[in-house]
């Protein structure tokens, strides 16, 4: 395998207008690696993770995804701007699952999950769907593939848009609080899918607030504060005997 960090931030800044978010931050993850991130609201976490896949602008400092120089190419020694087209081939290797299931109302759970193959990938439809009953089937939900979103619970909803995130067969995951929208009595069944995406090697990226998911699951748990990173290291480690302060009171109002 491949040695190169799937992600490699290297003081990453970015920011909304005149309101800098990310002030430098550090950051890798290695491939078949899980990395939770924590954190309060508004320090950054999420942005981050939308950099990562394209869907921000990094504005200064480096930051590699899939060993490409995310929005750059070097060609004759100059860097150029990607174009949209670049970006979306990028992005195809890259599922992301958001706070909200982001479903389209008007199609099946089937649908959902067969459409980007079919008009991204070039899939026939056929197979698409053939492909799409498959990942239906991963997450426990085959038996509701004819149903639309509104026919379903908001962790199978939620299944249905991991399903989608995995039909083009990314090689990295990004998580943003996936379990956030959903009632406490559905969220295990989200986390039990991305606990055998784990074990089945794929690379993670988990902004969450689910403490118990990252000390089990995660290989590395990274605390966001304020747009750094404030502290870093094994999930079991840095819950036990954190170093900063900051860390130390954020876990004490969520243990």
């Amino acid at each position: 395998m491949n040695d190169e960090p799937v992600v490699l931030a290297s003081d990453v800044r970015m920011s909304y207008g005149d309101t800098q978010v990310l002030h430098g931050v550090d950051f890798s993850v290695a491939p078949g690696e899980v990395s939770c991130i924590i954190g309060p609201s508004g320090s950054g976490k999420s942005t981050f993770l939308r950099c990562v896949n394209g869907l921000e602008p990094v504005l200064g400092g480096s930051l590699r995804v899939l060993g490409e120089q995310v929005g750059y190419s070097l060609r004759d020694g100059k860097y150029h701007a990607w174009t949209p087209k670049e970006f979306a081939a990028f992005r195809t290797r890259i599922g992301m699952v958001f706070q909200r299931f982001n479903l389209f109302a008007h199609q099946s759970a089937l649908e959902n999950v067969a459409c980007a193959p079919i008009h991204v990938g070039g899939v026939p439809g056929d197979k698409a769907r053939e492909l799409a009953m498959e990942q239906l089937a991963q997450v426990g939900l085959a038996d509701h593939a004819h149903k639309r979103p509104h026919q379903l619970s908001g962790g199978q909803q939620q299944r249905v848009a991991i399903a989608r995130a995995l039909a083009m067969n990314p090689t990295l995951m990004l998580f943003d609080e996936p379990t956030s929208a959903l009632d406490p009595e559905l969220v295990d069944e989200v986390l039990e899918v991305m606990k055998k995406l784990a074990l089945d090697g794929m690379t993670m990226v988990v902004v969450t607030h689910e403490i118990g998911f990252a000390r089990e699951v995660g290989d590395t748990l990274t605390f966001f504060d304020e747009g750094v990173v404030v502290e870093q290291g094994a999930p079991a480690e840095l819950l036990a005997d954190c170093k900063q302060p900051r860390t130390r009171a954020f876990l004490s109002s969520v243990l």
